[in-house]
């Protein structure tokens, strides 16, 4: 079975990765900060930004993978996987623009996250209780 619609979110996901954690190096070597974020906090939130994508990625991609290896429409991975990747730049547009605190994207990209994550789960489990 092609799981060719979840790597194509993962790497989407991973291009995200890399961007979030460039700027985190670009700022450490601006600041000349080597570990930890000191009294900076732009450093804080790029640091932020980057570790909460990679708190949420793995469980929402595994959870992407196993409805798609169940038989889950093209259509609908597709919209969760657009969802997906949509709310993790609204989030981090959010915690930038809002400087760590509250802001829209920052609320709304988690809230949809959210949604991406439970509505795979809830997909799963109907998967699982009635297999197609």
């Amino acid at each position: 079975m092609s799981l060719a619609i979840t790597g194509f979110y993962a790497s989407l996901t991973a291009l995200l990765v890399i961007i979030f954690a460039y700027r985190v190096i670009r700022l450490r070597s601006e600041h000349k900060i080597g570990v930890g974020v000191e009294d900076n906090t732009t450093l804080l939130i790029a640091t932020r930004v980057h570790g909460n994508l990679l708190e949420n990625a793995p469980l929402t991609l595994i959870l992407m993978m196993a409805t798609e290896m169940n038989g889950m429409s093209p259509t609908l991975l597709h919209c969760f996987g657009s969802v997906w990747i949509f709310s993790r730049l609204l989030h981090a547009a959010g915690l930038i623009l809002g400087k760590g605190g509250a802001h829209f994207g920052r609320y709304w990209g988690t809230l949809l996250t959210w949604i991406v994550m439970l509505g795979l789960a809830v997909v799963n489990c109907i998967q699982f209780f009635d297999p197609m």
